[in-house]
């Protein structure tokens, strides 16, 4: 007997429907007992009240969504729990190659693509943005896209003079820097004022090579993406979930690189306190050595 696990992803065009879609295949050919399906939604604020409704069985989650979930930060606190890390963002603009524009300050006044208003990239942006003590709608001419994947040409064809984003394998960076784009990032003196503002942010680097022209690794401050389960999510389900993504991560990882990171050593690293962790994924954990019985 199959068990199908609905998940939600995000606008078509963004990071999320390929990692969701990739994450389903990887999961659907190392378990047969179970049928992964995907389903695009508006991203991670709309999952997560899908998540609490039980009209999706998992979702991809950005982090500070997440975070202001879990802590209950402009809304009550959710129930939902990790079943798997995905992968840290490094936050940061790409530009085009002719672009002026070498810091964040030089974009101020000007027409930048930030996602879709629903997106957990915006809301980094946000974050990051503030601890800058700078605002998305008051200092930039703010640009939020209908689906992800508009962004790139935006850019391209001076619409935009940027666009925001993060991750290794990012859809929209990689469109830009096909055509000779570069990224843009918080300075270290930057980026230490972001993390005193809002401690939950990371010091996270884009390696060297993440995108095409990228020669020099990156440092800027993000967070973790997550795969969240519904409140009712069987332990069992969780677990042979947690379990095949582990046994398939070498597949995961040949078909996406951002997969590198979808470990259980990370979903342990990242989760915001143990508790979070799904019951039967911490059943797997358990069985893998990683947490005390």
């Amino acid at each position: 007997m199959t068990t199908t696990v609905i998940l939600g992803t995000a606008t078509p065009g963004g990071g999320f429907p390929l990692y969701g879609g990739v994450l389903a295949e990887t999961v659907n050919e190392t378990d047969s007992a179970l049928h992964v399906e995907p389903r695009n939604t508006k991203g991670s604020t709309e999952n997560i009240p899908l998540l609490e409704a039980d009209a999706l069985d998992i979702a991809l989650v950005a982090g500070e969504p997440a975070y202001e979930a879990f802590q209950g930060i402009g809304r009550p606190r959710v129930d939902l729990k990790i079943i798997t890390a995905m992968y840290s963002q490094a936050g940061m603009f790409v530009v085009r190659g002719d672009s002026p524009a070498r810091s964040i300050s030089d974009l101020v006044g000007k027409p930048v693509a930030f996602g879709t208003r629903n997106s957990g990239l915006t809301i980094l942006s946000r974050y990051v943005l503030d601890g800058l003590g700078l605002d998305q709608q008051k200092d930039f001419q703010a640009i939020f896209l209908d689906k992800a994947g508009d962004g790139p040409a935006m850019v391209l064809d001076g619409r935009a003079a940027a666009l925001w984003g993060g991750g290794v394998g990012w859809p929209g960076f990689t469109k830009v820097a096909e055509a000779g784009g570069r990224f843009i990032a918080p300075n270290a003196e930057e980026a230490g004022r972001i993390r005193a503002k809002h401690n939950y942010l990371k010091a996270i680097t884009l390696p060297a090579g993440s995108y095409p022209g990228q020669r020099d690794a990156i440092a800027s401050v993000g967070s973790w993406s997550f795969v969240l389960a519904r409140p009712s999510l069987a332990d069992d389900i969780a677990y042979a979930l947690a379990r095949a993504l582990d046994k398939g991560h070498a597949t995961f990882v040949a078909k996406l690189a951002q997969a590198r990171e979808t470990t259980p050593q990370n979903t342990l690293a990242a989760a915001p306190r143990r508790d979070l962790i799904h019951p039967g994924v911490q059943r797997y954990l358990r069985e893998r050595g990683l947490m005390p019985s």
